[in-house]
């Protein structure tokens, strides 16, 4: 059970910490300024929640590791964050699409967290689904008025949904982890919350004149460290410091 919870912080502070890092990628590149600070400040969030699932990780692994060790020390096949995540900004409307493709999930996914018979898991939850209301909330709003917008912001919502589409499963591909933490009542059941966020998407895209794709080839390989090629190009950023300066700080 210890492997199967420490496996599970990792999954999740791995999703957070991509988001964020490339969210922060907009800094000083928004669109207007007030969009580039709310990016911004998502990626703050989100970096917030990483750093506290990394710690409980490595409380629970006892080896003395911090949460430096498990974000610059990984390599690709060790990360373990859902594949959405990791897809590159693109343009502004790409960006929103798929922040509220993983908002959605996430606000289930933390309202029934919240249960967990870990205490620790279930605070780190109620604390994280505040945030992730607001991330909700937000990406839901752009998505409606490029949908609703010009036939060009239109046609760039449409264009991010039909890209990042075959990401969306990976979210819902429970393995013998989340069933074994689910079974134990520490878990979430994905199966349950999947209707959630059917609804929930679809509610939104009714409003902003935009269809579910049918038919798709859902991608998927997360939970066993399989990733695009995206994330390589991301990790190789993100740790190029602490790779060429181990133990280096400011």
């Amino acid at each position: 059970m210890q492997n199967n919870l420490y496996t599970y912080c990792l999954r999740l502070g791995d999703t957070s910490l991509i988001l964020s890092q490339r969210l922060g990628e907009w800094c000083g590149h928004g669109p207007i300024l007030e969009e580039d600070i709310a990016m911004t400040n998502i990626s703050l969030d989100l970096i917030g929640q990483s750093r506290a699932f990394y710690t409980y990780a490595c409380e629970l692994e006892g080896k003395g590791k911090t949460e430096d060790d498990l974000a610059y020390q990984r390599g690709e096949r060790q990360y373990y964050n859902i594949l959405l995540v990791e897809q590159p900004n693109g343009d502004f409307a790409k960006t929103m699409m798929r922040q509220f493709l993983v908002s959605s999930f996430q606000y289930y996914f933390y309202t029934e967290l919240k249960s967990s018979n870990d205490k620790t898991l279930s605070a780190l939850a109620e604390k994280s689904l505040k945030e992730v209301a607001y991330h909700l909330r937000h990406s839901g709003e752009w998505i409606k008025r490029l949908g609703g917008g010009t036939e060009e912001s239109k046609q760039r919502i449409t264009n991010a949904l039909n890209e990042l589409w075959l990401y969306s499963g990976d979210m819902f591909d429970a393995d013998e982890t989340d069933m074994e933490m689910v079974k134990a009542g520490t878990g979430v059941d994905l199966l349950k919350i999947k209707p959630m966020w059917d609804k929930k998407v679809a509610e939104i895209f009714s409003e902003s004149g935009l269809e579910i794709p049918q038919n798709v080839f859902m991608v998927k390989g997360s939970r066993t460290g399989r990733h695009t090629e995206q994330l390589g190009h991301l990790l190789a950023e993100m740790q190029t410091l602490q790779r060429t300066y181990p133990g280096s700080s400011w």
